[in-house]
């Protein structure tokens, strides 16, 4: 069964960094890209960051390019979010998603609130 399980979440002021880190089993993780997703109250579900399996990385959101970093260890099958910088429009649940061949599997998400 593939599984994604978030975590590294919480409430922090505005300035400082957070590494979310997102644990998987079930599949081969070295094999598949893997993405970062969040979504805001009220809002969609917005691309954050993709990684894949070689460890190839690109920022997908404007409004997080500068501060936001995803990187990848696979001996651990964790693929982290590193964010640096953070601002209250950062508020939003994030989660993990990949698609394997069973099909595309999320994460439960972990909430980052970003307030003074």
């Amino acid at each position: 069964q593939v599984q994604l399980v978030e975590s590294g979440g919480g409430l922090v002021q505005p300035g400082v960094s957070l590494r979310l880190s997102c644990k998987a089993s079930g599949f081969t993780f070295s094999m598949y890209t893997m993405y970062w997703y969040r979504q805001a109250p009220g809002k969609g579900r917005e691309l954050v960051a993709t990684i894949t399996g070689g460890g190839g990385s690109t920022i997908d959101a404007d409004s997080v390019k500068g501060r936001f970093t995803i990187s990848r260890d696979n001996g651990k099958n964790t693929v982290y979010l590193q964010m640096n910088s953070l601002k209250p429009e950062d508020t939003a649940v994030y989660f993990c998603k990949t698609d394997t061949w069973r099909g595309t599997t999320w994460g439960q998400g972990t909430q980052v609130t970003v307030s003074s």
